[in-house]
């Protein structure tokens, strides 16, 4: 960035993570996060997206019977999940039969965020966020502030007893 010149954040990193590579990675990393969001909870709990080389997105079905009604449904999900993606989207998607891995079966190390924020807590994480025009950008952020708080609380919690 030059001098004098203002660059918007997600500017910035986007321009950093394309520079190392990782772009490819981040629009996965999207995809799966978006996933159940943009086809919704029927189709989601058959299908699980593996994938994305280049533009076009791999998803494992777990049933031919799924994979048949999703063949006739695919330009709609391509439009569902483009919409959320944006003009950088996927051009195609190639279903594949295999079992999908469930997000409820996961290392035991693992101890995702539980508990709930109050009201305080949420209002403060949407003003540091609202100055933010990207509405994915936003959405990412205020999901990381919430997970990093639940968890920092947790952490207190085992700590005190």
């Amino acid at each position: 960035m030059r001098r004098g010149r203002v660059e918007k954040l997600s500017s910035t990193i986007e321009k950093i993570l394309n520079d190392r590579g990782w772009g490819a990675k981040l629009k996965e990393y999207r995809v799966f996060s978006l996933w159940q969001k943009a086809v919704g909870p029927g189709i989601a709990r058959h299908t699980q997206p593996a994938s994305i080389r280049g533009k076009r997105l791999t998803v494992v079905v777990d049933s031919s019977a799924w994979m048949q009604q999703l063949s006739l449904l695919k330009p709609e999900i391509l439009r569902r999940v483009n919409d959320r993606l944006g003009p950088d989207g996927i051009e195609s998607i190639t279903l594949k039969l295999g079992e999908l891995e469930r997000a409820d079966v996961r290392p035991e190390k693992y101890r995702p965020a539980v508990g709930e924020l109050d009201a305080g807590e949420q209002q403060r994480i949407e003003e540091r966020v609202a100055v933010i025009r990207d509405p994915e950008t936003r959405e990412a952020l205020k999901q990381v502030m919430e997970k990093d708080l639940l968890n920092k609380k947790r952490a207190a919690r085992q700590q005190q007893g």
